[in-house]
């Protein structure tokens, strides 16, 4: 293919940028990950962990075992090579021969693959929450094929499992994808309990270090994250993001900061409220509500101003 000599200047300008930008360059050598298997191999994953609900065609009961061993099979094979891709891209594997990563890979698979059952059961947990937690839902299928905390929350188990087992990249590649969806953010690093409950959950926001105990419900624009990032990677595994115990709620647009902030046992906190402290158990906390100003005839003014711009217009 033929170009002008303008066109021609342009490209060389590209090659020149990608020469001295290599970190958002991929070009020669290894391979890297691919985004849309990995996401494939998460929906493959769900559909294992909700059998029937995800699927394209009907799952008959007669045959599950079949589909389901198809799935796992598919899973496996694919989750080896990418996992195999990620721990190839880490400094301290740069030097390890390409089988040992590949056998290393297989192994975490293999392992995450056997924590299917487990997985099920504490979503089951979070299931029986958001039925239990939520008087709009009228069936768990509802909250199954609808519910974006859900989604969120089923993403971030299975991305948790991989993170724990040392598998860099993908956790976040997964838990990403739920947040370009749901609009829910959560750290695949967080460690959160049984029967989780994220109610509307648009804005939310839990880092990475943050604890959360059990049957804890949280709503939308509730962000549970550090107090400042100012010393960027020096703060690289510092406790940053605050621990919630049991039976806590908060309420939307609330903030809690600070890896020395915990939250006791049945504490409910109310919305729009700012947490920098530790609160004991057994506590209810809430802002000071502001103070609302009314004027009456406020109606009539902004119909007579409504009226003035349509004339100016006119």
């Amino acid at each position: 293919m033929e170009f002008s000599g303008k066109a021609e200047g342009l490209i060389e300008r590209i090659m020149e940028s990608y020469r001295e930008h290599p970190e958002s360059t991929r070009l020669s050598g290894a391979g890297g990950l691919n985004r849309e298997l990995l996401i494939d191999v998460l929906y493959r994953i769900r559909e294992v962990l909700f059998p029937g609900f995800y699927d394209k065609s009907r799952v008959r009961a007669e045959y599950v075992r079949y589909i389901v061993g198809e799935k796992i099979e598919y899973i496996q094979y694919h989750l080896t090579k990418q996992i195999t891709t990620a721990l190839a891209t880490q400094p301290e594997n740069r030097q390890v021969p390409r089988q040992e990563l590949q056998e290393r890979a297989a192994a975490i698979a293999a392992d995450f693959l056997d924590q299917i059952p487990n997985l099920r059961d504490i979503l089951a947990t979070d299931l029986q929450a958001a039925f239990d937690g939520d008087p709009a839902a009228y069936s768990t299928d509802e909250i199954v094929l609808s519910y974006p905390g859900i989604l969120a929350i089923t993403t971030y188990r299975i991305a948790h499992e991989l993170w724990v087992r040392g598998v860099p990249l993908i956790p976040r590649v997964m838990s990403e994808h739920a947040h370009n969806i749901t609009g829910i953010d959560i750290h695949p690093g967080a460690t959160i309990g049984r029967y989780f409950f994220i109610d509307h959950g648009t804005g939310i926001v839990i880092g990475e270090t943050t604890e959360i105990g059990d049957n804890v419900k949280i709503y939308q624009g509730v962000t549970l994250g550090g107090l400042s990032t100012r010393k960027g990677q020096e703060l690289k595994g510092v406790k940053r993001h605050p621990t919630l115990g049991n039976h806590v709620t908060i309420y939307s647009g609330t903030s809690v900061l600070g890896g020395e902030t915990i939250i006791g046992d049945n504490v409910t906190v109310g919305g729009n409220t700012f947490v920098i402290h530790s609160i004991p158990s057994d506590t209810r906390v809430s802002a000071r509500a502001p103070e609302l100003e009314m004027h009456s005839g406020l109606a009539e003014d902004f119909k007579d101003s409504i009226h003035g711009e349509k004339a100016e217009e006119k």
